[in-house]
């Protein structure tokens, strides 16, 4: 008996042994790589050779250009959803908290604000809530000023140093200079105010080269009441009166000046014209700001409408209004726009309506939902179908942000606050899918399921691949093997998706996004019930005037479908819009819209 415990004494002494040798070569091993460190660390940086970057940054750039196997597409497809939903916002440096911070630098002068001070401004009751947009990492004051002057605002705000606010009056409340500490996220040394606190810069005086209106000198020509000739100043091109074509602007259309006499002058980036409406019965009672004046000018009657923060101006012979689209007011009904030229007498029943660069704000407001939803809502669609438009729809005519199933820094920028809430949390009136799958969709009580023709749907999500929501691939794209392989993989989850989501969705309202571009307000209403929100028709209205968005790709040039696609691409993709067409008939639902089911 002895002999047996007298070996396994010996094995522990050893086993003990070999224990504290390891760990004291853990121990040196660990000193060691942090005195390596610590080393590295306090070596001068020199310049980086030159060279092809790492592996590891090209993985995480823009589509590559080296020919894909179609079966790891198929895989590729998802695994990048599953990476979309582990993406994290980066944080930047957050300002000084408690200090005030140096004075804003300068900006240059061609964009450079008279600063203001700090002001009290949030909540509902906001006094700048023209334009807003976020930019978690990068705004700037120099940013802001150009965006709300650019929509020729007068003042432009900075909050929280992420969030930027535009508006024609300023804040009734005051603070003091030390209150508005929050450094700018993307400028170091610059205030960009504080939480609920702005930092207000005069922009009224900058003039910048907008690319979103034309900015052009008035310029007039006196012309008879009635007359249909062409105005012609030499050679230049041809604009548009209410319609005809005319010559007298070196670009741009021109617009109808009113007064006893017929005059045309320039489109300004302070208007936009509307069309013709007949006068609705009572218009002072509909319209605001009526002014009266000998030798009233488009320019002067939207200026006029634009310093009060009304995004219509209307003209009506010598007179001007001032107001926002109305159920009696709709501007749904636009004539013949030779009726707002005709004589005096005539043009008295009709009115030219422009669009001042004011925005509408009736809609704006925005929060989350009170208590959870009840009703687990998912808003579904293609990459590229209008996903996003239609939230941004959604979300200003409900007054609910609208969630996600991943997270995108971008979109959280542009004003999507839903994107950074979990997507499980039902404080959103609806959470964006291009999920597809039966657990998936399961996990949904209800889905509004967006569909849009495939062709358009395959161009737009291959340009947002390579260039972001915003920008256009290149012609090296297009003619890679990248794009055939695209194709060959996304074609057939355009169809899968579809189809998934009618076998397996609990609750379905069915859009298609043609439908949503040609008939807004009528399928917006239907959005809207089925997410069981009641909403005012005014608000419906400023959806309309606010429907574009920031996501709508402006410049470049478009991929049109008959340039892109080959015979065999439109084969494939023909076969696939059959299969949906007839699987939704089949389900009692209107087919897919006739312009791009194949005949």
């Amino acid at each position: 008996m002895a002999k047996p415990f007298f070996r396994l004494q010996k094995l522990l002494r050893r086993t003990q042994f070999l224990l504290f040798a390891l760990t004291a070569a853990y121990l040196m091993a660990g000193s060691l790589l942090l005195l390596q460190r610590a080393r590295l660390a306090q070596m001068p940086q020199g310049p980086r050779p030159a060279g092809p970057p790492p592996p590891a940054l090209l993985a995480a750039g823009a589509l590559r250009t080296e020919p894909r196997a179609g079966p790891r597409w198929l895989m590729a497809r998802h695994s990048e959803l599953r990476q979309l939903r582990r993406r994290r916002l980066e944080r930047g440096p957050e300002g000084a908290p408690g200090g005030a911070l140096p004075a804003p630098r300068e900006a240059p002068a061609a964009t450079r604000g008279s600063y203001v001070g700090c002001f009290q401004d949030s909540g509902p009751a906001r006094t700048l809530k023209g334009v807003v947009f976020y930019d978690l990492r990068k705004m700037t004051v120099a940013g802001c000023q150009e965006a709300c002057a650019e929509w020729s605002y007068v003042f432009a705000g900075l909050q929280d140093g992420t969030e930027c606010y535009c508006g024609n009056r300023l804040p009734k409340r005051s603070s003091g200079a030390q209150e508005c500490n929050r450094e700018c996220r993307g400028e170091k040394g610059s205030v960009c105010g504080a939480p609920g606190r702005l930092s207000v810069y005069h922009v009224g005086g900058l003039l910048l080269g907008s690319s979103r209106r034309p900015v052009l000198h008035p310029l007039s020509y006196p012309v008879a009441p009635a007359a249909s000739n062409f105005l012609d100043s030499g050679p230049g091109t041809k604009s548009s009166l209410c319609g005809r074509e005319r010559s007298g602007c070196q670009s741009g259309p021109c617009l109808l000046v009113l007064g006893r006499s017929l005059s045309l002058a320039c489109f300004s980036r302070t208007s936009t014209y509307r069309g013709c409406f007949p006068v609705p019965s009572n218009l002072t009672a509909t319209l605001a700001t009526p002014l009266s004046r000998p030798n009233l000018t488009v320019d002067s009657c939207c200026q006029l409408c634009s310093s009060q923060e009304f995004p219509l101006a209307v003209v009506r012979g010598p007179e001007c209004f001032c107001g926002f689209p109305t159920p009696s007011f709709s501007l749904q009904d636009a004539v013949d726009a030779a009726l707002c030229a005709g004589s005096p007498e005539a043009a008295a029943n009709y009115c030219a309506v422009y669009q001042t660069p004011v925005q509408d704000t009736r809609c704006t407001d925005r929060s989350f939902l009170p208590a959870k939803a009840q009703v687990f809502v998912a808003l579904s669609s293609f990459p590229g179908a209008g996903n996003t438009w239609a939230r941004h729809l959604i979300e200003l005519a409900t007054g609910f942000y609208t969630g996600s199933y991943y997270f995108d820094g971008t979109l959280y920028n542009k004003g999507f606050k839903g994107e950074k809430d979990h997507w499980r949390s039902r404080r959103t009136i609806c959470v964006k899918t291009h999920e597809s799958g039966r657990r998936e969709i399961e996990m949904f009580d209800a889905a509004i399921l967006l569909i849009r023709n495939p062709y358009r749907s395959l161009v737009a999500e291959f340009n947002r691949k390579c260039a972001g929501h915003l920008g256009y691939a290149t012609d090296k794209n297009w003619k890679s093997r990248e794009w055939p392989d695209f194709v060959t993989s996304y074609a057939s989850w355009w169809s899968s998706h579809v189809l998934d989501w009618l076998k397996y969705g609990k609750r379905l309202l069915v859009v298609h996004y043609e439908d949503l571009r040609r008939s807004l307000l009528p399928k917006l209403r239907e959005m809207v019930a089925f997410l069981n929100v009641s909403v005012t028709e005014e608000r419906l209205l400023c959806v309309e005037s606010n429907q574009e968005g920031s996501f709508r790709r402006l410049g470049g040039r478009a991929q049109e479908p008959e340039q892109a696609f080959t015979a065999e691409m439109r084969e494939l993709i023909d076969g696939y819009i059959r299969t949906v067409d007839r699987a939704l008939r089949d389900r009692n639902w209107n087919g897919l819209p006739t312009e791009y089911v194949p005949r």
